[in-house]
């Protein structure tokens, strides 16, 4: 059986984009196109299998008729609600030794999990805004947070979701009907202290690190015009790339403390230098633009087929 070199493995309903940017990269490291898997597959009832045939790894999707042997593996664009259903995929890449980025599924948990996260900040004394989650307090405490919190807060649920479900919340009318609305959601959620993070011109901003391994990769300022949303693209925000020579050391230093806190070798940090330097949160799978080909995609696949001391192998030719 021919050795896939590349696997990349998504979820194939998403709309965002990161797994056609990952593919076009990779043909353009290796010369080769890489197989690309539907990541439900391997969810539960998704019936795919993973396993090993003589030392070697395996990928079975019979739905498809597909049997592949990868070199390595890329999990990508896996939406936060849907990470738990990959967990014991996860696990048995990793017991069975296939190269990826994306194993560690305790390390997923406790990026998209924000209770978590603010807990594994805490404990490693990286800079965060003051948050109440009502997994610890419950509904009425979380009443009495906003008001120890000073009545300006954002609340978001514990498990993130592009932006959406984050209010911006500053009066006690507002409180309760979001209050409401997590409640007939199901939903635990958090408040947070507002970080004040406005730019010169008084519009929100905050800044995404891209880090691998400790390097940054790339740096965008996110703009948002309206102070009452987040400075989330989804939500109308406007992305600027940042050469890194004139990002302040400070801004990328958080950034990578903050990955290597949650365990993460790569990871989009969304941060602000106000308030004496805040995370507001850790992207597992930070969105990868066509224009960020070069600088994120491709040393991120980089990553993945390199072996330990040894640079990967490029395609005669490069073509981006």
């Amino acid at each position: 059986m021919e050795v896939d070199e590349l696997v990349v493995v998504a979820d194939h309903s998403s709309t965002e984009g990161s797994r056609n940017v990952l593919a076009g990269a990779a043909a353009s490291l290796t010369g080769k196109s890489p197989r690309l898997i539907d990541a439900r597959y391997f969810m539960p009832g998704g019936g795919g299998r993973v396993y090993q045939v003589d030392g070697a790894a395996r990928l079975e999707v019979p739905a498809e008729n597909l049997v592949c042997a990868p070199s390595a593996v890329v999990l990508y664009e896996i939406a936060p609600e849907m990470r738990i259903g990959l967990v014991p995929f996860q696990e048995q890449l990793r017991r069975f030794g296939v190269r990826s980025l994306g194993t560690d599924a305790r390390a997923w948990h406790i990026a998209t999990d924000k209770h978590l996260t603010v807990e594994r900040f805490a404990a490693a004394g990286i800079g965060q805004m003051e948050s109440v989650s009502s997994r610890d307090v419950g509904a009425d405490g979380m009443d009495a947070a906003f008001e120890r919190l000073g009545g300006d807060v954002w609340a978001r649920p514990t498990t993130g979701t592009c932006g959406d479900d984050v209010f911006h919340v500053t009066s006690r009318r507002q409180f309760k009907k979001v209050a409401k609305y997590y409640s007939g959601c199901a939903q635990d959620w958090l408040i947070s202290r507002d970080a004040r993070n406005f730019d010169a011109e008084g519009r929100r901003h905050q800044y995404r690190v891209v880090v691998l391994h400790g390097r940054v990769l790339r740096v965008n300022e996110h703009v948002q015009d309206n102070p009452d949303l987040p400075c989330n693209v989804a939500r109308g925000a406007v992305s600027t790339p940042i050469p890194l020579e004139e990002v302040d050391s400070a801004v990328t230093e958080l950034a990578v403390r903050a990955t290597e806190a949650l365990g993460l070798p790569f990871a989009g940090v969304d941060l602000a230098p106000e308030s004496g330097g805040v995370v507001f949160e850790v992207n597992v799978h930070p969105r990868i633009s066509p224009k960020a080909t070069m600088d994120v995609a491709i040393p991120y696949l980089a990553a993945h087929l390199a072996r330990p001391g040894a640079p990967a192998e490029l395609a005669p030719e490069f073509v981006c």
